[in-house]
């Protein structure tokens, strides 16, 4: 036990340590960032695939998960506690219609812990939600730098969920999310003389806003023999929309740019008052979400499915950055994926045990630039590999990969190609034994 989470406390210091930025998409400037969490690694390495339910994995896009029955490979006690923690790495090509780069990131993905308690489980943990981290430059007609917008920091979420098994195939639960963070943004305008040469101080404009508040999600999960060796898994959530705070700073300032180091030194600062037009304290809406799906498979062997999800983002709005040349619309999503086990109870082959997981997704993000609608799409491939012990054998770790595009070179807008990396760790043990002996 004691191992157990030193090592999970091990996984996530290296995380947290290796992580630089959490993300380097230039369309992390619109809204409150990119959307992070995509669900665990196994969800991932299905193509976001969320509506299956095991004995030994959390899932953490569905609370209903929470709940179940005990399970005959623990002498019907109890099922296992279970720990996960899981972080990645994404290398993305940006490109245009004229040039390209690479960028990458690295960041702590989740970390969570659920606890079951006859049929009622609970459990709680921390992720981060979206994240913002771009750094763009405009050129004016004589090929100069004109304009430069650097962004960073993101949404989080601390959460507690509690799910129930209301019938032997029917549980049902709820996700209570705290949001927080801060998003701060800068935005450079390069000025220039009669003859063309760079002025000594510039303009800055710095914003940040301080973002907080609760929002809900509420989750179903349906589970049935169809025949003697299939069983149908289906799944419903749904999160109404809420609302965030925003408290508000903005100043200007007159800077110079040390040409070598690129640092920048303010010569006077203005604090904007923000109080005046109203723009202190804002109100976002964090849109509702609706997801369903369904899939088929034989137990502890294979499990294909097909998930839908729709987000109403054209009820996000921000009153302190209204002109950006952009349009939310409503977001969707399409996952199809699965996994398939060789022999789960194999102890003579090890490769037999392993988990292979694949998956497709394709996702309308909900956010259009200059009339072009910014699309993603994604393939994905996992294993999990059994790391448990004899007495408690289902213990693993995962990988994940995910190949995919962001986004379009149209309208003179940026294509991202990334591929990403994520490992997790899903560990296992058992709390509340029966006693044999006194």
């Amino acid at each position: 036990m004691i191992k157990k989470l030193v090592l999970v406390f091990i996984a996530l210091y290296a995380i947290q340590s290796y992580a630089q930025e959490t993300t380097a998409s230039p369309y992390s400037f619109y809204g409150i960032g990119t959307l992070k969490f995509k669900g665990t690694v196994e969800n991932i390495s299905m193509g976001g695939l969320s509506i299956y339910k095991d004995s030994i994995h959390i899932n953490l896009r569905n609370p209903a998960t929470y709940g179940g029955n005990n399970i005959e490979t623990f002498k019907n006690e109890s099922r296992p506690v279970k720990f996960a923690v899981g972080g990645g790495h994404t290398s993305t090509k940006l490109k245009t219609n004229s040039s390209s780069d690479r960028v990458k990131s690295s960041t702590f993905d989740y970390l969570a812990l659920s606890v079951p308690l006859g049929k009622l489980g609970f459990g709680f943990g921390l992720l981060p939600y979206t994240a913002v981290g771009y750094r763009l430059e405009t050129n004016n007609a004589s090929g100069n730098l004109d304009t430069r917008f650097r962004g960073e920091g993101g949404l989080n979420k601390a959460f507690v969920s509690f799910g129930y098994q209301i019938t032997d195939g029917l549980s049902a639960g709820i996700d209570a999310n705290y949001n927080f963070g801060n998003i701060q943004n800068n935005t450079i305008e390069f000025g220039y003389n009669s003859d063309g040469e760079l002025l000594q101080t510039q303009s800055r404009e710095e914003n940040r806003s301080d973002l907080s508040g609760l929002n809900f999600n509420l989750g179903l999960h349906y589970e049935r023999m169809v025949s003697d060796k299939l069983q149908l898994q289906s799944a419903l959530t749904f999160s109404p929309s809420s609302d965030l705070n925003s408290n508000n700073q903005r100043s200007f300032s007159n800077i110079t740019i040390n040409s070598i180091t690129g640092a920048e030194f303010a010569v006077n600062t203005i604090n904007a008052d923000l109080a005046a037009a109203g723009l202190d304290v804002t109100t976002l809406k964090l849109p509702s979400r609706l997801s369903f799906g369904a899939g088929v498979g034989a137990p502890r062997q294979w499990f294909a499915g097909v998930e839908y999800t729709t987000q109403n983002t054209s009820e996000f709005s921000n009153a302190l950055y209204e002109n950006t040349g952009t349009t939310f619309v409503d977001a969707t999503t399409l996952s199809l994926g699965g996994f398939y086990i060789p022999k789960y109870n194999s102890f003579s082959n090890y490769w037999n045990r392993v988990v292979y997981r694949a998956g497709l997704r394709f996702e309308n993000t909900g956010l259009e630039v200059q009339n072009e609608a910014i699309k993603e799409f994604g393939i994905s491939f996992g294993v999990g590999l059994p790391v448990g012990t004899i007495r408690n054998p289902f213990s693993n770790a995962n990988l994940g990969f995910e190949i995919g595009k962001r986004g379009t070179t149209n309208a003179n807008l940026i294509q991202e190609n990334f591929l990403n990396f994520k490992v997790s760790l899903s560990l296992n043990d058992r709390w509340f034994e029966k006693r044999k002996y006194d």
